[in-house]
């Protein structure tokens, strides 16, 4: 079945039939990266291109090496190598590289709605990469597959997502898709970096195929209990132009993630955090390096999914995937 879209602008987007589309996809791409020779010529001839406005280490990475690993030719444009230093506008640049007719443009900028507007003008496949506190559908699609692979189900589970809720597109993404898939999520954040009303943003937003799964709380220890998977923001100070708590150790002492802490899930729960990771602000490094931890699972899982990506929206042929 294919993807019923030419791009990939966000989850509140894709039904639970097309995400799980992109998840069967990815499990058949992970064997790829376990080769000798990492590379399969299923997307020989086809141009990828980064467009990164903002920093990224895991995300900027795992798009490129995807699309190498597919045999597509990507090209990584960062902003402060780019016209923009000169003073030309995202729209004058999308036209420029639409002219050079590649057929993907991954996108990650500070402004909500940035890859919506290429979809406008382009005819390249648009990618959102994360779009200011919007969305960030690759993250949430990779958090899928690695609970996926240590839970081996999505639906029924409880899923705690704790931290900047505020100020996070991985919050946003993941409620979304969660939701859609059956898990029942829990919002977890101090009231100052939750938006008021979050849990009907998404009734508005998106109808849930699954209502009542979203709630919210300030609370760390009643999002925790029982739950199957312990998901963990990072602060984001870069977005932050006011103070929203006392201190980093204040913050940790209330909403940080311990040993301790956790004992209120389930004794099989995994923990999850999008990175990079500020230790001892959101989570204590005994427990970011634990038995329980999947966090660098994520990363891998992050290579698998955006192959699976650029593979439905480039117009991969299975036949040529060598999986």
């Amino acid at each position: 079945m294919p993807l019923k879209a030419k791009h990939l602008l966000g989850i509140r987007d894709l039904s639970a039939e097309q995400i799980q589309l992109i998840l069967d996809t990815a499990e058949s791409f992970r064997e790829i990266s376990t080769r000798p020779i990492k590379k399969v010529p299923t997307l020989r001839g086809k141009s990828v291109i980064n467009l990164f406005f903002e920093a990224s280490t895991r995300t900027r990475t795992s798009f490129e090496i995807a699309a190498k690993r597919l045999s597509a030719d990507a090209i990584n444009i960062s902003a402060s190598t780019s016209s923009v230093v000169k003073g030309e506008t995202l729209v004058d640049m999308a036209r420029n590289l639409q002219a050079m007719a590649p057929d993907v443009i991954v996108i990650r900028h500070s402004s909500s709605g940035a890859p919506h507007q290429l979809a406008r003008i382009c005819d390249a496949a648009i990618v959102n990469a994360g779009d200011g506190a919007h969305e960030h559908p690759t993250q949430a699609l990779l958090d899928a597959l690695t609970i996926l692979d240590r839970k081996k189900r999505l639906a029924g589970l409880r899923v705690a997502i704790v931290g900047d809720v505020a100020h996070s597109r991985v919050a946003r993404s993941n409620c979304l898709l969660l939701g859609k898939m059956g898990a029942q999520v829990r919002v977890c954040a101090p009231p100052t970096l939750l938006p008021l009303g979050f849990e009907r943003t998404f009734d508005l937003l998106q109808p849930m195929e699954h209502p009542g799964t979203l709630w919210v709380t300030h609370d760390m220890q009643q999002a925790l209990a029982d739950a199957d998977v312990v998901m963990m923001l990072r602060i984001q100070l870069e977005r932050q132009h006011e103070a929203f708590f006392p201190s980093v150790r204040e913050y940790f002492r209330f909403y940080g993630l311990s040993a301790e802490r956790m004992q209120a899930a389930k004794p099989d729960a995994i923990i999850m955090h999008p990175g990079p990771i500020n230790r001892g602000v959101e989570i204590a490094s005994d427990v970011a390096d634990g038995p329980y931890s999947v966090i660098l699972d994520q990363v891998t899982s992050g290579v698998a999914v955006r192959m699976a990506v650029l593979f439905l929206l480039a117009g991969g042929s299975k036949e040529e995937t060598g999986a």
